[in-house]
């Protein structure tokens, strides 16, 4: 529809012919997400005129159809101009009903339509820092067709623009999302008033650091939204910090029916938010009150771990999300994933429950086979294996169990094989660091931070680079505090640890010594040449010979470094220590 005729009826002020063109405009518009540049003008001229519709009292009718005109509109960035303004701002704002603390626009709005369940805005802008305390009623019949468009315009509009995040924080949209919030158990509202608010506060805490402060600090996020997630997934708690569907108490994780696909878009959604709100938490101490909150959340988080969705894709996505905020639990908090009992059909591990665990383990394989985006898919779960590992004895014992179990296979280099070890080890030497250095600290927590048992399992040459970083070239054990332990060396090893080359981690067949049946001259002979060819290429900064220093750090060597090793060919450094001097599992 042309839209210069929309603009002409509209601008008639009649109701009954802009509802006409308007709902044509939207019926004909409702599946597009690109816009002719040429008619922005138009638009925004359109833009403009339904905002002045909406400053006034209008028929249930014609304010929808304007309000899915407004959600159109702001899809495209370039024409957010009549809609980033303050009073803009605030017209939606009252008709998505939270415009709680904040002064009303211009023009009647009911209370009734708009779904707006405070008192009069400017009773409230006296007070805009005051915080709401308790939850108010909802209104007995807001019409939520009006609400969830003028969220979705909302979140339209802060997606694009700057500008209009700034206005929203000013404006304090996240008090009047979180009094909302709190009514998550009446029936009042549906789910998708409730996706669209969580939709809505997912943007504002992603996009503003001050409000994602504010809704963790000052509106108690953490409880806020755990009792949203408590509430979604229909949880009760039998016991202190272990959950159980509701109606579904005693049943074993594999027997609860999926969550709906209504369930899990919900559950998602606070999941991002916590996630928000809780970036950096588990760099931090927190104190006595704020560990009751992480463990009660880590409680919900583990029953996400160990729940269906509808679909294995869905399931994977509702995985990655629970994972994701997991990482971001403090360490201590996280012998939550540890408590239930061992029930029948459960994995037990040294009297421990390991369900939850394993979970993570086979996720963590899962994201690894698949190999797509090994940063962004692999290294949360990997992270949160190696951590949990380095603070809870029984994780790691477990871990250890399943991912470098006692070694028999010495005829294959470690990271040849389909094991899960091989497929760790391998990426070991992959081209991103952060992808390499994971796998690396997750494998070496795992070995407890031995030097010489790290070294057994990846192969000298696989595990340099960590080794390197951390000045353990010659061996030793890093800082970690762990248990002792008992040995479990297997007989293949045992019988095959002579002959093992430590760099490649594997029994080779023996080469010929090419140095055989050379006088010590020529051997000489040979060594300075080699200091020669070393010395040529590091003056045109080709190379740039290292040596070894006592404190197993790695130093540049000199000229002078070079001819002291030629003089004496033997000359070398310590070897590392015995890889297997030390306990084992």
């Amino acid at each position: 529809m042309d839209l210069r005729v929309i603009i002409e009826q509209m601008e008639t002020g009649e109701q009954d012919k802009a509802l006409a063109v308007l709902q044509s405009f939207n019926k004909e518009m409702s599946q597009c997400f690109t816009f002719n540049r040429e008619e922005g003008q138009e638009r925004k001229h359109l833009g403009e005129l339904v905002l002045s519709f909406l400053s006034r009292e209008l028929q249930p009718s014609c304010l929808l159809a304007c309000l899915e005109t407004v959600r159109i509109l702001t899809r495209d960035k370039q024409c957010l101009d009549p809609f980033i303004s303050r009073s803009a701002m605030l017209t939606l704002a009252h008709y998505s009903g939270i415009a709680h603390l904040a002064a009303p626009p211009q023009g009647p709005l009911e209370e009734s339509k708009v779904g707006v369940v405070e008192k009069d805005g400017k009773e409230e802008a006296a007070d805009s820092s005051a915080m709401v305390k308790e939850s108010s009623p909802p209104s007995e019949n807001p019409d939520q067709e009006v609400i969830i468009e003028a969220l979705k315009s909302i979140c339209n509009i802060l997606f694009h623009s700057q500008t209009a995040q700034v206005i929203a924080a000013d404006l304090h949209f996240i008090d009047g999302v979180a009094e909302r919030l709190k009514q998550c158990n009446h029936p009042t509202w549906n789910p998708e008033v409730r996706f669209f608010d969580l939709r809505l506060t997912f943007l504002l805490t992603a996009l503003r650091v001050d409000v994602r402060a504010q809704l963790a600090q000052e509106l108690h996020g953490i409880k806020l939204l755990g009792n949203q997630l408590e509430a979604t997934l229909c949880l009760c708690w039998p016991e202190p910090l272990v959950t159980a569907r509701a109606g579904y108490e005693g049943f074993p994780p594999e027997e609860l029916p999926p969550l709906s696909r209504q369930q899990a878009e919900l559950a998602m959604e606070i999941l991002k938010i916590l996630f928000n709100i809780t970036f950096n938490t588990n760099r931090r101490k927190v104190d006595e009150e704020e560990a009751v909150e992480y463990r009660h959340l880590g409680a919900l988080l583990r029953h996400c771990l160990m729940s269906r969705a509808d679909g294995e894709e869905r399931t994977e996505e509702f995985h990655s999300h629970t994972v994701n905020l997991l990482g971001n639990l403090p360490l201590p908090c996280l012998d939550v994933l540890l408590l239930p009992k061992v029930e029948n059909g459960s994995i037990e591990y040294m009297g421990v429950n390991m369900d939850a665990v394993n979970m993570l383990l086979e996720f963590m394989e899962k994201k690894l086979d698949r190999g797509h985006k090994l940063k962004e898919a692999l290294l949360p779960s990997l992270n949160l294996l190696t951590e949990s590992s380095r603070i809870h004895r029984e994780t790691r014992k477990f871990l250890r169990s399943k991912v470098l179990p006692p070694l028999r296979d010495v005829k294959n280099r470690p990271e040849v094989g389909s094991a899960l070890r091989n497929k760790l080890v391998r990426l070991m030497t992959h081209i991103d660091t952060d992808v390499k250095d994971c796998a690396a600290e997750f494998l070496f927590v795992l070995c407890k931070e031995s030097v010489s048992r790290f070294i057994k399992y990846t192969g000298y040459g696989n595990a340099a680079g960590l080794l390197a970083a951390r000045g353990l070239l010659r061996g030793g054990r890093d800082s970690g505090i762990y248990s002792e332990d008992e040995d479990s060396e297997t007989e293949e090893y045992r019988e095959a640890k002579p002959h093992i080359n430590l760099i490649t981690g594997v029994v080779e067949e023996e080469q010929p010594n090419p140095m055989e049946g050379m006088t010590d001259e020529q051997k000489e002979y040979e060594a300075m040449k080699l200091v020669n060819m070393f010395d040529r290429l590091s003056r045109i900064n080709l190379i740039q010979p290292m040596q070894l220093n006592s404190d197993g750090k790695m130093t540049e060597m000199t000229t002078e470094d070079l001819n002291k090793l030629a003089t004496n060919p033997l000359l070398q450094s310590q070897e590392p220590s015995d890889p297997d001097s030390e306990d084992e599992t």
